[in-house]
């Protein structure tokens, strides 16, 4: 067979060989159109954007066959009220934080954040290698969920005070917004705490119906005006060291989904969760400049605090896991690997990071 001939007559082959599978693919990509609810504001480009990442990712890399629109708190349903909506059925998807639900059961927020637990990374860490993505959704599965990491804030900050907290006394009665369970150890310490959602914090602290507030960190907190309402800015976060967001999804409805669409939502959630924390870590440098710049006063938490505050979380924990064996199943994972963890951070990571920034603090870099 002449070389010219046998090319032409592969090309025409290739070409029907094509056309012939171009029916099959489109059976397996059917139209799709789902509503993620978010618990957070459009004005949050960080936390809220991590659903709009997954919503285009998805839609660019089916075609436009699987499209989710992503509606704000509040524009459905309330923001505190998300996840709620996935278990009944009545929405496919949202993007929460689990301790946000804690009050049904403590287990909720474990895989999301809880006092003293993991950083950033080693949260990831265990999400992604240690089991900690199964066994959520074990305990999710009870609630007709399916869920994925889809972002983390880092460690954050420890809130707005409208006072001085120079001593675990001065915590006696002070009513403060708190997300997730930290409230409960911080009513150890005397502490009111209040469940309040993103858009609803600043008027409170303005009027004075709470005395302190807990959000995220400079980025958002600058966004949201809290400097303006409350002079004194307390680091760090105890009770998020590594918060994860998650993308819920509807367990009947994930099912339902093609495999390749279920791996396309498990691929573009894993990008929105490095996203989200990659786009803190760069814009937080220039906010606590800019809310320091206009009269934020930094302050650290004493130690006598964070101990007290150690020693009250381990005593909640203590409770919970005599009594809660979903709960003491994702917390002893958490536990078991928060001390390997540890001792490598303390290694190099730890002593790199702090040889730099004792160079940044001699004006050398």
């Amino acid at each position: 067979m002449d070389r010219r001939s046998f090319l032409t007559k592969a090309a025409v082959g290739g070409v029907g060989a094509a056309a012939l599978a171009a029916p099959a693919i489109a059976q397996t990509a059917p139209k799709v159109t789902w509503r993620l609810t978010s618990s957070f504001p459009k004005s949050l480009d960080t936390i809220y954007g991590g659903a709009e990442v997954l919503s285009r990712m998805v839609s660019e890399a089916s075609e436009g066959n699987f499209q989710i629109q992503v509606f704000a708190a509040g524009e459905l349903v309330p923001g505190l009220q998300a996840a709620d909506e996935v278990t009944a059925g009545n929405i496919e998807a949202c993007h929460t934080v689990g301790y946000y639900y804690w009050g049904k059961d403590p287990a909720w927020a474990v895989a999301a954040a809880v006092p003293f637990s993991l950083s950033a990374r080693g949260i990831n860490a265990w999400h992604y290698h240690g089991g900690g993505i199964d066994l959520y959704n074990e305990f999710l599965a009870q609630h007709n969920i399916v869920a994925l990491p889809g972002g983390n804030t880092g460690v954050q900050m420890g809130g707005w005070f409208r006072k001085e907290i120079n001593s675990v006394a001065d915590l006696s009665g002070l009513k403060m917004r708190v997300g997730g369970f930290a409230g409960k150890v911080l009513e150890k310490l005397g502490v009111v705490p209040q469940q309040i959602a993103g858009g609803d914090i600043y008027p409170a602290l303005e009027k004075g119906t709470i005395d302190a507030a807990e959000w995220v960190g400079p980025y958002d907190d600058e966004k949201l005006g809290f400097n303006k309402v409350a002079p004194y800015y307390y680091y760090p976060g105890w009770w998020e060291g590594g918060p994860t967001v998650h993308f819920m999804f509807n367990k009947a409805q994930y099912e339902a989904l093609p495999p390749q669409y279920q791996s396309l939502l498990r691929t573009a959630a894993q990008a929105a969760d490095a996203n989200m924390l990659q786009m803190y870590d760069y814009k937080n440098p220039t906010a606590i400049k800019s809310l320091v710049a206009g009269g934020a006063q930094l302050r650290p938490f004493s130690p006598e605090i964070l101990e007290a505050c150690f020693n009250a979380a381990n005593e909640v924990y203590a409770e919970m896991e005599a009594t809660n064996p979903g709960f003491a199943k994702l917390w002893g994972s958490i536990k078991a690997f928060r001390k390997e963890n540890y001792t490598w951070a303390q290694v190099a990571e730890y002593n790199y990071d702090t040889f730099m920034m004792l160079q940044q603090n001699a004006g050398k870099l």
